[in-house]
C-alpha cells in the first residue's frame, strides 16, 4: 500500500466519522509540515502555532476534500497560506532560514559537529563551504516571495513541478519560471564564488 493509498483510506475513514484517522494524518505530516513553515519564517516561535492552524483549516475543510491532488500537496497549500496570513498579520515578509540550507538534514544519523572535518577536508575548504552556503541563502532571501516559494518547494522540500503548482495554485508554466528565475538569481550570487575555485562556474 503506498502513501497515496493509505491517505486516501484515512480520509474516507474520517469523513465515515472515524477522528482518530485524522490525528493518524497529523502524525504522519506534522514534521514535514513544520519543517516547511520554519523555512518560511524566522521566528522559531510561530512554527508551531502555524503548524496547529495548518491541521485546524485542513480538519474543517477535510469533509470537502475531493482527492484532485495529492493530500499532502493539499496539505502544503494550507500550510504555505496559513504562513503568509500569520506573517502578514504581523507584518512581516517570508524569508527563507539558515537551516533551510544546511548540507545535511537534522535527522541525518550521519551529520557530524560543524567544527570536524572529514578526509580531504581542510578548514579553508571547509570556510569556503560555509561561505556558499551563506551566499545561497543571502540570494533566496533577496528573491521575491513566489520566487522564494517555489524554489523552496522544489529544492528543499523535493516536490515535482505538478505538486508546487497545486501548492502555489498556479499554472506549472508559471512554476517552471518562477524557479527558473529564482536558480539564475541564486547563480548570479554563486559565480564569483565558484569562479574563484578551479575556474569553475556553478
Amino acid at each position: 500500500m503506498n502513501a497515496a493509498d493509505s491517505d486516501a483510506q484515512l480520509i474516507e475513514r474520517f469523513k465515515r466519522g472515524d477522528r482518530r484517522a485524522f490525528e493518524m494524518l497529523v502524525v504522519k505530516y506534522q514534521r514535514r509540515i513544520e519543517r516547511l513553515i520554519a523555512r518560511m519564517v524566522r521566528d522559531t516561535d510561530l512554527v508551531e502555532d502555524i503548524a496547529q492552524e495548518t491541521f485546524i483549516r485542513a480538519y474543517r475543510a477535510l469533509p470537502q476534500f475531493r482527492g484532485e491532488s495529492a493530500f499532502y500537496t493539499w496539505l502544503y497549500r494550507i500550510a504555505v497560506n496559513s504562513a503568509k496570513k500569520a506573517l502578514s498579520d504581523l507584518k512581516r515578509d517570508p524569508v527563507i532560514t539558515e537551516a533551510a540550507f544546511a548540507l545535511r538534514d537534522e535527522d541525518d544519523e550521519t551529520s557530524r559537529p560543524a567544527t570536524e572535518l572529514i578526509d580531504g577536508e581542510t578548514p579553508e575548504s571547509l570556510l569556503a563551504s560555509k561561505e556558499i552556503a551563506a551566499t545561497v541563502n543571502a540570494a533566496i532571501e533577496a528573491l521575491s516571495e513566489d520566487l522564494r516559494q517555489a524554489i523552496t518547494l522544489r529544492e528543499i522540500e523535493g516536490l515535482s513541478y505538478e505538486e508546487i503548482a497545486e501548492a502555489m495554485n498556479c499554472p506549472i508554466g508559471t512554476v517552471r519560471s518562477r524557479i527558473f528565475r529564482a536558480r539564475e538569481a541564486i547563480a548570479e550570487r554563486l559565480r564569483p564564488h565558484i569562479e574563484a575555485k578551479d575556474g569553475k562556474r556553478w
